[in-house]
């Protein structure tokens, strides 16, 4: 196991305590195309030149390149239920009824590149929005091919107001500046994360937890793989993509992000992920 780190100082990776700095000809576009990513990261490992393990912890840049990113929704009976809720009024609980449910998954447009931030740096919220949570969620890294090769930590931002209201309005609750936040490793594996990998959330208001929740990968419904091979069907990703595989953590209805709030979302083996509200 490998973990890749973007920092202002450049391209590190990890394995077992030991840090290495990558030559400039390693790019995370390079590792989302390399026909075997792992192999191409650990060859990288092996020529890159000793680094201080620190400078991992230092400031953060944004874990992508070209590459896409996107979401699948209702995958864990938790967020079913905060879906239904949330729409019940506008008439669209049947839907994510439905979709749980069913063979077919919901899968989503998420963010381009610009749109991603960093652990360490801000996440949004709508201005035009007053119901806004933030959703964690393993994310699988994928290449081109189809191969998922690693996972992150995920924060898909969504106004829960706006979907809620009609769900074509789907696309204007998730998509946004700064709507997605990844990090603040990228795990390099051929293996898949155990069904006992865990998920938590702390979310910090003036320096005091106001929510806090977990859940484990046990949860999830759906197969990873299924995940991949479904947002990979008639469509194809050049540079790789992200794949956010859903929330089993929603805070209740009562609880909304505020300007301010910091929020830290940990997954095992990855470390965990911090972001304040601009």
């Amino acid at each position: 196991m490998l973990r890749l780190y973007a920092t202002h100082h450049g391209l590190l990776l990890e394995r077992n305590g030991a840090c290495v700095s990558l030559a400039p000809d390693f790019s995370i576009d390079g590792l989302f195309t390399a026909a075997d990513p792992v192999a191409y990261a650990t060859a990288a490992f092996a020529a890159g030149r000793p680094a201080n393990a620190s400078v991992a912890a230092e400031g953060h840049a944004p874990l992508i390149q070209s590459q896409e990113v996107w979401a699948a929704g209702v995958t864990y009976l938790r967020s079913k239920s905060a879906r239904v809720a949330e729409s019940r009024e506008a008439g669209g609980g049947t839907f994510y009824d439905r979709v749980y449910a069913a063979e077919r998954p919901e899968l989503f447009f998420k963010a381009t590149p610009h749109r991603v931030v960093a652990s360490g740096t801000g996440v949004r919220i709508r201005s035009d929005a007053k119901w806004n949570v933030p959703e964690p969620e393993l994310t699988l890294a994928i290449n081109s091919t189809g191969k998922i090769f690693g996972y992150t930590a995920g924060n898909d931002m969504s106004s829960r107001d706006i979907e809620g209201e009609n769900p074509l309005y789907l696309p204007q609750a998730k998509v946004y500046d700064r709507c997605a936040a990844l990090g603040p490793c990228l795990v390099i594996t051929n293996d898949l994360p155990a069904s006992s990998t865990g998920i938590v959330i702390e979310i910090r208001r003036a320096g005091a937890a106001v929510f806090t929740g977990d859940t484990t990968l046990a949860s999830l419904k759906r197969p990873l793989p299924a995940l991949a091979d479904w947002l990979f069907r008639d469509n194809s990703f050049p540079h790789g993509c992200y794949l956010m595989t859903g929330t089993g953590i929603v805070p209740p209805d009562t609880f909304a992000l505020h300007h301010g709030d910091e929020i830290r979302i940990g997954i095992d083996a990855v470390g965990t992920l911090v972001n304040t509200v601009l």
